[in-house]
């Protein structure tokens, strides 16, 4: 008896191994097969111009999500990949990005860089292909409000109808009644401008002036001339990083009777901004818009283990200055876990399912803000007003929120 015990005990842990064997083969199959079938995120962004630095900021931002998610065991079993394709600001070669992604085997979602005319210009792309475009950063009005039904754009970004308003109030909270309005001529440009000029027609007012400047250009005394002799007291700008230290040089070399404060969209942030301005912003009263910061964050634990991640991945930091343009990067790492959750709302990555699922996502508490719900079948932008906040730049090129929280 004893012996026949002893041979069914040799066997049934001869059989014990075998099975181990066999689940360990198994999934590391399972996990062979995760790592071979990844779930795609597109990023199309200025990966190498002017506004290269926005666009590298947002692809930190997926990348940290991205590093997050996949280590928890991915979505549906599978992990997130990123590919990135470089417009380099250009709405031709946006377009024959957007519809290379379109057929890009597992892409469920494309997140888009900073320049509006470029997401413009894929409206007709990305609605006819049905690719989820995810706006970190551009934030004309039309890209969101694009006339398509149903609309595959979600934005976690500025929306300029209310920047106009934000913009203005800051103005005029400063005492600035007479606003020089000095815009790039582009649709982001005659965003702005729609939105200003709504913004100030609440309170009775008109702008003092509009003036343009086309893309590249390397004089705008002309144009700042004009605005002064019509009785401005502070310009608002509405430029990308290049312009824009034009525009502020030009500012700086001005008497100081003729030296007026400059209240600027967050365009300029997107690029060496500071470093090719450096000699002079010290010069000029400038502050511009932004959304995030992580020296002055709404949730400062969520913060502060971004932070660690950030510098874990991309090298040491000395202090929260390291995160460039910190906007792009917090843009993009919220909307990176919304599209997970939308994913494992829809339980596929077919796009139409999952952006149906967008728009019935519950309470998600991100980095930026609590979004509850961060879209609705009538609200593709999930930041407003109340997020916004006037910044300026230190001494050492770090942008730091004048009031804080």
């Amino acid at each position: 008896m004893a012996e026949k015990t002893m041979r069914v005990r040799t066997l049934v842990h001869a059989i014990s191994a075998v099975l181990s064997i066999v689940l360990v083969g198994a999934n590391a199959l399972v996990a062979q097969a995760a790592e071979s079938n990844p779930i795609i995120i597109g990023l199309n962004a200025d990966m190498s111009k002017g506004s290269a630095k926005g666009g590298e900021a947002i692809r930190r931002g997926i990348v940290l999500a991205m590093n997050e998610i996949n280590a928890a065991g991915g979505v549906l079993g599978r992990q997130f990949e990123l590919v990135v394709r470089d417009h380099r600001a250009n709405p031709a070669r946006g377009v024959d990005d957007m519809e290379t992604f379109a057929t890009t085997e597992n892409l469920v979602a494309v997140v888009g860089g900073i320049h509006t005319p470029v997401a413009l210009a894929q409206m007709d792309a990305i609605h006819r292909n049905k690719v989820i475009y995810l706006g970190s950063w551009a934030a004309g009005t039309p890209v969101v409000e694009n006339g398509h039904d149903p609309n595959y754009v979600f934005r976690v970004s500025v929306r300029d109808e209310y920047a106009g308003g934000f913009l203005v109030d800051a103005a005029r909270k400063k005492g600035y009644t007479r606003l020089g309005l000095l815009l790039w001529r582009t649709s982001w440009g005659r965003s702005n401008e729609k939105a200003m000029k709504a913004a100030l027609a609440k309170h009775g007012l008109a702008p003092a002036g509009v003036q343009w400047f086309n893309s590249g250009q390397k004089d705008m005394s002309w144009e700042i001339d004009e605005l002064i002799a019509a009785g401005s007291d502070v310009i608002m700008l509405v430029a990308n990083t290049g312009e824009g230290v034009t525009a502020v040089r030009e500012m700086a070399a001005r008497p100081s009777e003729q030296k007026l404060p400059i209240i600027s969209h967050w365009g300029i942030t997107s690029g060496n901004f500071h470093a090719d301005a450096i000699d002079v912003i010290a010069n000029i009263d400038l502050t511009f818009l932004q959304t995030y910061s992580f020296f002055d964050p709404p949730f400062a634990d969520r913060a502060d283990r971004l932070f660690g991640a950030y510098c874990e991945a991309f090298g040491p930091c000395q202090s929260r200055a390291a995160v460039e343009s910190p906007v792009g990067t917090a843009h993009a790492y919220d909307l990176v876990h919304l599209l997970r959750l939308a994913i494992e709302e829809a339980g596929t990555i077919d796009r139409p399912r999952v952006r149906e699922a967008f728009e019935r996502l519950g309470r998600h508490e991100g980095l930026v803000r609590v979004y509850d719900p961060p879209f609705t079948d009538t609200r593709h932008d999930a930041l407003d007003a109340t997020d916004f906040r006037l910044s300026r730049y230190d001494e050492s090129g770090a942008i730091i929120p004048i009031v804080t929280r």
